[in-house]
């Protein structure tokens, strides 16, 4: 008989197969919200173009670069090879999902600064590029020539946002759903469904701020809308696992459906993060009550719980 023992210390699946931790969440939920401000806001100047905005409006699209940072700060302390980052702009790859993601991510920073200038007052703008580190010789110049032409392609800012913020909410989900070895990301869904729900969270986080009424009032009837999209989604998600994947489709839906991941997913994502805020917008819009922040903080909630599971799910089977 013979007798064959295998030593293994891997440090990146050992003692378990969760690689991705709580970095890549965070990057997924954020670029979703900054996705849905991007598609959101330009859509509301739109539809009230010429009307008066609140002061908090107006500041809303920088709130989309601010995001994007930050998640891209928690993928990069993600990283493995963080000195070789670079690489992703030395070439272009159109069939690598990621490729794609890199060269949106820089794309957004010019678009979303665009469109905030666009919405800004010109005595707005001279006090921005009169403030601090604007003072250094060319920066303001820059600030002011940027809301010149901001607002003279104002069209053109919008459409181009609306479109790079599509991509970037897609992007979120292609990341994960072309990842076929992991059968409960491998759904043509997912790209869909994380769009979706960054529009969601998107508009809950521009709820929070004192916007408009009228503004106020088609966040909430968009949002309502996305709510019951992303029901219909996550549905149709788990679905598809289940009529495409085989056997370890069956075994990845079982995660959700009486396995380690049920009470959170059906509790986190789908009782607090999407029926218990379309209740409360629903009876608001209904009655015509005063908004609160309980909806829009329990949408942004879940937004994140839906991301959060979905990864760490992946990686348990």
């Amino acid at each position: 008989m013979v007798e064959i023992d295998m030593v293994r210390n891997n440090l990146q699946i050992d003692p378990h197969l969760t690689i991705w931790g709580w970095e890549i969440p965070i990057y997924l939920f954020l670029g979703g919200l900054a996705a849905g401000i991007m598609i959101l806001w330009p859509l509301l100047r739109m539809q009230h173009e010429g009307s008066d905005d609140a002061r908090w409006a107006r500041w809303l699209p920088f709130a989309a670069p601010i995001a994007i940072s930050i998640g891209m700060l928690a993928l990069f302390i993600d990283l493995a090879h963080r000195e070789y980052v670079f690489r992703f702009y030395l070439t272009f790859r159109p069939s690598s999902p990621m490729s794609w993601g890199a060269w949106i991510l820089i794309g957004i920073y010019p678009a979303t600064v665009l469109l905030g200038l666009s919405g800004m007052t010109r005595d707005e703008v001279e006090a921005v590029a009169s403030w601090g580190p604007f003072r250094l010789p060319g920066l303001g110049a820059l600030v002011r020539w940027g809301r010149t032409l901001a607002e003279t392609h104002r069209r053109t800012v919008y459409w181009t946002n609306i479109v790079l913020g599509i991509g970037l909410g897609a992007y979120t989900g292609l990341l994960l759903g072309t990842l076929a070895a992991r059968p409960a990301w491998n759904s043509t869904v997912l790209a869909l469904l994380f769009l979706v729900s960054g529009l969601s969270t998107g508009a809950a986080f521009m709820m929070l701020f004192p916007v408009t009424r009228e503004d106020h009032h088609l966040l909430r009837k968009w949002d309502v809308a996305a709510i019951v999209t992303e029901l219909v989604l996550i549905f149709l998600f788990l679905l598809s696992l289940g009529a495409s994947g085989g056997a370890r489709g069956h075994e990845a839906v079982a995660l959700f459906l009486g396995g380690p991941y049920t009470a959170a997913f059906w509790t986190l994502v789908f009782a607090v993060g999407l029926a218990t805020p379309l209740a409360l917008e629903v009876l608001e819009a209904r009655r015509k009550l005063q908004p609160t922040l309980a909806a829009p903080m329990l949408i942004l909630a879940g937004g994140l719980a839906l991301r959060w599971i979905l990864v760490l799910a992946g990686q348990a089977v």
